[in-house]
């Protein structure tokens, strides 16, 4: 099954995972340190992430790092560009409504 980033940040866990690895890279171990959910859990939420694009491995030594694929994050913020647009011209609206309302006040 063909997942895509949606699905991946659907998940609180997840999105918890990608704000922590914004930070700096961290191994599986260095998460679940975070977590209350069990190591294996959180490898299946890295797979998962992996999966979508959102992250990428890194191998040092016997370790495994895990780091934000901001590229692949622009398909998310392109996404939400379109409500951004929407609210921003909603908000010029009210602007200029709560305008008229204060001149016709005085």
């Amino acid at each position: 099954m063909r997942r895509d980033v949606f699905q991946a940040i659907a998940d609180p866990t997840r999105r918890a995972i990608l704000l922590l690895i914004a930070a700096q890279a961290m191994t599986p171990n260095s998460l679940a340190e975070h977590f209350d959910s069990s190591r294996q859990a959180i490898s299946k939420h890295l797979r998962i992430l992996t999966e979508c694009q959102l992250l990428e491995q890194e191998q040092s030594g016997r370790e495994i790092y895990y780091q934000l694929n901001a590229d692949k994050m622009k398909e998310i913020d392109k996404w939400l560009d379109q409500f951004r647009k929407i609210w921003e011209s909603r908000f010029l609206q009210l602007d200029k409504v709560l305008a008229n309302l204060k001149t016709n006040k005085k």
